[in-house]
């Protein structure tokens, strides 16, 4: 058997392995990833981007809707196989382009299961990926640092036994390309609004429930009620405060049984999208031969993936919360500059933006309003409509708002929290904010151009201060 020898080895090619890896090569480390499936991992192939690709087709299907207010005519109507193919295609092509980077930073691509078996030691078996093909062969790989990126998959409770057809998760979700009449979706996380969204959108009848008081309850309680509002406007019925006890599959319907405050009622459905959270992929890693410790179902690490092994580091999803691509992107980065003796600070989870891509997209990053004052901190609150934006307005949306928290003492830039079209792409202004350490005066001060969305942000701040512009 094979043994290959390594300064840095990646074991998950997801876009914190994969990126992880390039950096290593860039910083002069011999550089290895080792995948049990496909380049891109979860994100690329079955995640984040192929999703995003179906959730275009839903806003198109939604624009469709209303072509008379653009002055058009016409009619649109879905073509689900064909969407399931785009998404495909898509992620096809994210795939390949994974491919070329490690090519391209001679980057040693090992495929098969990476288990640890002792300091600096991997054994690499043979894998299937998602194709069913058999890929990789028996080799033994030694390193001297070892980085575990192995992401997550969707978490199964008791009452929702997954069985890929009747009760799916995302994958089922994803690549299915029958398409349900009546979906029920359990979990208003990400995932279960943006499936939500999707399939409404496509013309199925869809039930959303959440066992929480408000869906998308890690966001600020004034985003959670505007989403709600906006998602009962378009049809979604929506369920909070409610637990799903079970599901009776044996009928031609599925009867899901459902607590709420009012009693236990039936809802009857096609499928069922169980969307209540991923756990991490610590199994079979070996971990307790070599010492590694593990907490809550995820590696414990610091602020740069150190683990309490010398020489084994862990990031993104297999290290716990948040659960996002671009914190595992980060995480992995500063873990190998860490390793090289750059000078680095170590992650700071405060500034991780979350994202939402359902339309009206949700963005964040910071402290909520009341996360925020339970921390001991005199807040000034600044709220931006989007109907007052004449950008929103000429997209024809004018859904959701702008809204920032700063702290009243020194004007430090505590959240900011939006919710409207596109407001993914805003973020990024109040992420560098608090990186930069910016003041709400500074956010005043800068030239924000017109017409944009973006105009939202400092107006937002200028509200909190009492000098509203365009309000």
């Amino acid at each position: 058997m094979a043994t290959s020898q390594y300064d840095v080895v990646v074991i998950g090619t997801g876009p914190g392995g994969y990126e992880t890896a390039i950096r290593a090569s860039q910083l002069g480390f011999k550089t290895a990833v080792i995948e049990k499936n496909k380049l891109g991992g979860v994100c690329l192939n079955i995640g984040c981007i192929p999703t995003k690709a179906l959730l275009k087709s839903a806003e198109l299907m939604e624009y469709g809707k209303h072509l008379e207010a653009y002055g058009l005519a016409g009619q649109v109507k879905p073509d689900f196989p064909k969407v399931i193919a785009r998404s495909r295609a898509v992620a096809d092509k994210m795939n390949k382009g994974v491919d070329f980077l490690m090519k391209k930073n001679k980057i040693d691509v090992l495929y098969g299961y990476g288990r640890l078996t002792g300091k600096g030691k991997i054994d690499v078996q043979p894998s299937e990926n998602m194709d069913g093909e058999k890929i990789g062969e028996a080799r033994t790989v030694e390193a001297k640092h070892i980085i575990l990126a192995t992401g997550a998959r969707a978490r199964e409770i008791p009452p929702l036994p997954v069985d890929g057809k009747k009760i799916i998760t995302y994958k089922e979700a994803m690549l299915q390309t029958t398409q349900p009449k009546r979906l029920v979706v359990v979990g208003a996380g990400a995932i279960g609004v943006e499936f939500a969204y999707f399939y409404h959108h496509m013309g199925t009848e869809v039930t959303l429930i959440e066992v929480m008081d408000r869906i998308v309850p890690v966001e600020d309680a004034d985003v959670s009620k505007e989403l709600a509002r906006q998602f009962k406007k378009a049809g979604i019925n929506v369920m909070t405060s409610a637990e799903v006890l079970g599901v009776d599959t044996k009928g031609k319907t599925l009867k899901v049984k459902v607590k709420t405050k009012k009693g236990e009622e039936v809802i009857e459905c096609d499928q069922v999208l169980s969307a209540v959270g991923v756990v991490g992929n610590i199994e079979n890693l070996g971990l307790e031969t070599v010492g590694v410790k593990t907490e809550r179902g995820a590696i414990v690490v610091d602020g740069f993936g150190r683990t309490n092994v010398p020489g084994i580091y862990a990031i993104g999803d297999v290290a716990g919360p948040p659960w996002l691509a671009h914190k595992a992107s980060h995480e992995g980065i500063l873990c190998v500059e860490k390793i090289a003796g750059l000078d680095v600070h170590p992650l700071d989870k405060k500034n991780i933006p979350g994202c939402t891509y359902c339309q009206p997209q949700i963005a964040s990053v910071g402290y909520t309003e009341q996360a925020a004052k339970e921390a001991g901190y005199e807040v000034k609150v600044g709220k931006f409509p989007f109907t007052a934006s004449g950008k929103a307005s000429a997209l024809g949306h004018t859904e959701g708002f702008v809204k920032v928290i700063y702290d009243a003492k020194y004007g430090e830039f505590l959240g900011c929290h939006i919710i409207g079209y596109d407001a993914t792409e805003l973020i990024a202004e109040a992420v560098t904010a608090r990186v930069l350490e910016t003041t709400a005066h500074e956010i005043m001060e800068a030239i924000h151009p017109h017409p944009t969305l973006s105009e939202a942000v400092m107006e937002a701040t200028r509200a909190a201060y009492g000098m509203p512009i365009n309000i």
